[in-house]
């Protein structure tokens, strides 16, 4: 064993792991050299990123730290909240208020000898593409469209009873933005229905944040973090709630609905970040053959799960390497056509900024290029883009350009 570690590991802390790595199996990848050199690579070479640290994240950083990672990175922007300690198994009552990033580290390394977690509270956005080009992998346990990668991704994530993982690889397997059709869209309901015939408890909730709240509080702004704030929703809602005979309205309730918060299963987040560092293990090994390429699990009726490949989108505008056409009216504006690209589900880019091959239309940084570019979101595409023709798409939440073909109605 290496010098490195003879005083932290102790006595069969690898015995399991190196059944799997001291001999090749049926099922062994043809790069797989068992021995000394993928066990001293898992201990002491492997870099791991882990994004996120909350229900997830907390059995993900376990997970990787009894398996043998030594050098797992962990970044998350939350603080800890009280309602975490029911499943986040990592957090204790006297940590309430801190960063999650920062107690998860300290409790695994006090709790595992020998591995080193260097946490950072942020946003992943605040880091550049230097800083992830660093890991061998990356595990994303965060429910994040623009939580992508250059580097290989498992993605995990998990809604009540239902969970996925999948295996991202560049240029290999589809990417992130070839699903991102399959993601729920957020619950929405009717203004007239949440002001006229309330019929659920969640429409009172919603008349309470949506239309009283501006009403009564003016430009005062809510934070759904704020616990007076929540009651006095809560007080508003039920109020609204007795008088049309609506009953079930509660404080878990009125944070779920305004927080658009995801009922959160500990067992479900313990099999799917089980599933996320098996691939782990298995890529940073080659030990047996990875996940090709997405596992779903269904625990609603029983426990079902099966896996698939989601095959790769000729149109995706990531890795479909082909350009997406977007057929417009020839009077939308420049404005019109970045809120479209904010809000088609296939795309999903946030601050979107546009040019052509010849022009700027609209940038978003640096300040000084978004002032002289501002003009243009009045303007109509059809005054600045001819017809069929490209529009370049760049953003921070994209690791590389799209283009546009727009065509006109």
């Amino acid at each position: 064993m290496e010098s490195s570690s003879q005083n932290t590991d102790w006595q069969g802390r690898y015995f399991h792991i190196d059944q799997v790595l001291d001999r090749p199996g049926p099922r062994t990848d043809p790069a797989f050299l068992a021995g000394d050199g993928v066990k001293n690579f898992l201990r002491n070479e492997a870099k791991i990123l882990v994004i996120g640290a909350g229900g997830l994240g907390c059995e993900i950083l376990a997970n990787l730290a009894l398996t043998g990672f030594k050098d797992i990175h962990v970044i998350d922007m939350d603080t800890i909240d009280i309602s975490n300690l029911n499943r986040q198994f990592l957090f204790r009552p006297k940590d309430v208020g801190k960063p999650k990033a920062t107690v998860a580290a300290e409790f695994i390394m006090k709790r595992v000898p020998g591995v080193k977690v260097t946490p950072y509270f942020g946003k992943i956005q605040d880091k550049d593409d230097d800083y992830y080009m660093q890991f061998n992998l990356v595990i994303c346990g965060l429910d994040s469209v623009e939580a992508r990668s250059l580097k290989p991704l498992i993605d995990g994530g998990t809604e009540g009873f239902k969970g996925q993982a999948r295996v991202i690889l560049p240029t290999i397997t589809s990417c992130y933005e070839c699903s991102l059709d399959m993601l729920n869209k957020p619950t929405a309901f009717p203004i007239c229905t949440i002001a006229n015939t309330p019929r659920l408890p969640e429409h009172c909730i919603e008349w309470a944040s949506v239309l009283e709240w501006p009403r009564v509080q003016g430009d005062k702004k809510l934070d759904t973090d704020d616990p007076e704030h929540i009651g006095w929703l809560l007080r508003v809602a039920c109020a609204r709630a007795k008088e049309f005979n609506i009953e079930g309205v509660t404080w878990s309730l009125t944070q779920g609905v305004v927080k658009n918060i995801i009922p959160a299963i500990a067992s479900t987040n313990a099999i799917i970040s089980a599933a996320c560092c098996n691939e782990a293990f298995k890529i940073a090994t080659s030990s047996a053959a990875y996940l090709n390429n997405y596992f779903m699990l269904i625990g609603t009726d029983g426990v079902y799960s099966y896996t698939f490949e989601h095959e790769k989108r000729d149109d995706c505008p990531v890795c479909g390497g082909e350009s997406l056409e977007l057929n417009i009216s020839s009077d939308f504006t420049v404005e019109q056509l970045i809120e479209l690209l904010v809000e088609k589900q296939d795309i999903q880019i946030k601050k979107p900024s546009l040019s052509t091959p010849d022009k700027q239309i609209y940038l978003q940084a640096p300040p000084q290029l978004e002032e002289a570019t501002r003009p243009n979101l009045t303007k109509k595409v059809s005054e600045l883009v001819k017809n069929d023709g490209e529009v370049t798409v760049t953003a921070s939440t994209l690791p590389f350009s799209l283009s546009l073909r727009i065509t006109y109605k």
